[in-house]
């Protein structure tokens, strides 16, 4: 079996004596596939070199001697570059989030038309990688949107072999896939439809379905599709709460909350998590009731996210502005109602996740967010989770959470409201009912039913 992915399983950084130290691989992606993977010594995993030290690692072949059968790709540069940022992150991204600006954006100029061919380009190297790579009639799992122009190529040059693409993201509707230009929809389109297709979500696929049928057109055959979510990996979370990071980020976090309720996010600085517009609610909610000023505190614990593009900068600095915002007009003597920290820093955002009286996840879409899974798995107050139900997880955790319209301000506050003020009694029926919802879809059954789609 062969799994491709943008990011792989680890990244190399050189040492002084000219060997290579692997660590795990960043993305979530990778965090969901790796540790299954590692158990399995049937599969072969390809993904690009990210790093100048991943491109030594592979020209020292240094890179086959992670725990992984791994071959990393040492991209064209260029290409790769214009494939990620440009095709991958800013357009793609921004499309299946319904993040664009349609009067003013995207512009589809000759630079946008270079940067496409950079994407073809990219995604005929990994499919000639796994071309080359895989046995006669083999199993091969692609995953995510940096390579959805792979099966095609595939069934051309390859069609003895069993491929499945998964989106992890979203994916939009036929009105909006018609945002891009024609022939760009329709390679990815039809790329997508002559394999079996993976989603977290019905909405998804279905949104693929009909958006391939538009595109298309009536004679266009669209292949099967499936909906697979999954949830954390209980034993894992288990064991990042027992270490001494964890543990003390906690302690310290308990001392500095105190008796007052905390309402936690814990996301990437990133355009679709809608940020903003939770700062809003809350400061709406703290307008509308004044009993809860300087009794509640909202922690916002935010990792960096593709700072080299103009759009995250921008939306880092309105991120910042809103949460000033926020304290200028509320703070009192020895008490900020917002702490802001936007420091890449795993084991604080644990802590917030087992420490929240309140968990908001409010996305403007999202292809499934496990922050709002993992939350109830490790929170020790019995914590209530506001859910977006644009995010993939609301079909997963409804019954338990509070449902958030990701645009609407006022429901918003009032949704966080709601969950503040919830009797004891309800508070620990939802978190039972959320708890036994996170841990429905196991890993290893999300896995298992991609290789069971590509193979029926």
């Amino acid at each position: 079996m062969i799994v491709v992915s943008h990011r792989g399983p680890v990244t190399f950084r050189a040492r002084e004596d000219e060997t290579f130290e692997a660590r795990r691989g960043a993305g979530g992606v990778v965090s969901a596939l790796g540790p299954l993977l590692a158990r399995r010594e049937d599969v072969r995993w390809i993904a690009a070199a990210i790093s100048e030290d991943d491109r030594a690692a592979v020209a020292t072949d240094a890179a086959r001697a992670s725990d992984f059968d791994l071959r990393l790709l040492a991209l064209d540069r260029e290409a790769h570059r214009l494939h990620y940022d440009v095709i991958s992150n800013s357009t793609f991204w921004f499309l299946f989030h319904g993040l664009y600006d349609l009067p003013r954006r995207p512009l589809y100029d000759r630079r946008w038309r270079d940067a496409w061919h950079g994407y073809v380009a990219v995604n005929q190297a990994f499919a000639e990688a796994v071309a080359e790579t895989a046995p006669e009639s083999d199993t091969v799992l692609l995953q995510d949107l940096h390579l959805m122009l792979v099966p095609g190529i595939l069934r051309e040059t390859r069609p003895d072999l069993h491929v499945t693409h998964f989106t992890h993201t979203p994916f939009c509707g036929p009105n909006t896939i018609r945002v891009l230009p024609d022939y760009a929809a329709h390679a990815i389109c039809a790329s997508l439809a002559v394999c079996t297709a993976g989603f977290h979500t019905e909405r998804w696929a279905n949104a693929f379905r009909a958006s391939a049928r538009s595109v298309l057109g009536p004679h266009g055959a669209v292949g099967r599709t499936y909906a697979a979510s999954f949830g954390p990996d209980p034993e894992a979370l288990a064991d990042d709460l027992a270490t001494p990071e964890v543990q003390q980020a906690i302690a310290a976090l308990e001392e500095r909350v105190g008796d007052r309720a905390l309402v936690v996010r814990s996301d990437r600085m990133e355009l679709s998590k809608n940020v903003v517009r939770g700062f809003h609610a809350y400061d709406l909610m703290l307008e509308e009731h004044p009993e809860l000023r300087e009794r509640v505190v909202f922690a916002a614990l935010l990792n960096p996210s593709r700072e080299s593009l103009p759009e995250y900068q921008a939306y880092r600095n309105e991120v910042e502005r809103a949460a000033a915002r926020v304290n200028e007009r509320w703070a009192r003597p020895g008490w900020e109602p917002v702490w802001l920290d936007t420091r890449d820093n795993y084991a604080r955002s644990v802590a917030g996740l087992v420490c929240s009286d309140v968990l908001l996840v409010n996305p403007v879409r999202d292809g499934l967010n496990l922050v709002a899974m993992e939350g109830p798995l490790v929170n020790r107050h019995d914590g209530v989770v506001c859910l977006s139900r644009d995010a993939g997880a609301y079909e997963v955790l409804e019954g338990g959470c509070i449902m958030v319209h990701p645009y609407d301000v006022v429901q918003t506050a009032a949704a966080l409201h709601e969950g503040l003020m919830m009797e004891p009694a309800e508070r620990a029926v939802r978190a039972a009912r959320l708890r036994q919802a996170a841990v429905s879809s196991p890993p290893t059954v999300w896995l298992e039913t991609q290789i069971r789609q590509a193979t029926s």
